[in-house]
């Protein structure tokens, strides 16, 4: 007999909380991200001009005002309108998936996603120099690293939380993978089968 691990997906026992509540939730996360992102930009372009550094907390962070037209290390930088339609598609993805939404780290780390990516999308649909090819505006600059800005962060913050509810098993519908031996997956389908 074959006894290797299934996974199978069950209902957790925990405390459920309610659709609306949960995405309620991610979307007030997703616009707190959101005006924190946009906000910040506004200052650095109201208060910096292009390439100044304000030391901060030297040397290990400073605000450095750049246009980014790429990814992360200016990755890209000719093909902006790229992107524009991957973070489109993200963003429209993360909506549907608030249509399942049964857990609440699902909630936390898809309303951070949803927030952040809105933040550099809108940067790339109406910054200079063209719809869809904006530039982002970066400005927290840390040792050894890109610059970056908050919307940055709650998509890094974001997919790392998802990235760990993925490993222990945990579903965005609430539900767990458990792991059980193969022999008890197949006994337990013979007996739903004779009854």
């Amino acid at each position: 007999m074959n006894d290797d691990p299934v996974v199978t997906a069950t209902e957790e026992p925990a405390k459920k909380h309610s659709r609306g509540r949960l995405v309620a939730m991610a979307l007030s996360l997703a616009i707190i991200a959101y005006a924190a992102d946009q906000l910040t930009k506004w200052w650095v372009e109201n208060n910096m001009y292009e390439g100044q550094v304000i030391p901060v907390i030297p040397p290990v962070l400073n605000w450095y005002f750049i246009r980014n037209p790429g990814a992360a290390f200016s990755i890209g930088t000719e093909f902006t309108w790229v992107f524009s339609l991957l973070m489109a598609a993200v963003f429209i993805f993360v909506l549907f998936l608030l249509r399942k939404l049964g857990s609440l780290w699902w909630a936390v780390a898809l309303g951070g996603l949803l927030g952040g990516v809105a933040g550099n999308l809108t940067d790339r649909l109406f910054r200079p120099p063209a719809f869809f090819q904006g530039h982002v505006v970066d400005f927290i600059s840390v040792p050894n690293f890109a610059i970056f800005n908050i919307a940055d962060s709650f998509i890094v913050c974001s997919m790392i939380g998802i990235c760990l509810l993925m490993f222990v098993g945990r579903r965005v519908d609430g539900t767990k993978d458990v792991v059980a031996p193969k022999g008890a997956v197949e006994d337990a389908s013979s007996e739903s089968e004779r009854g």
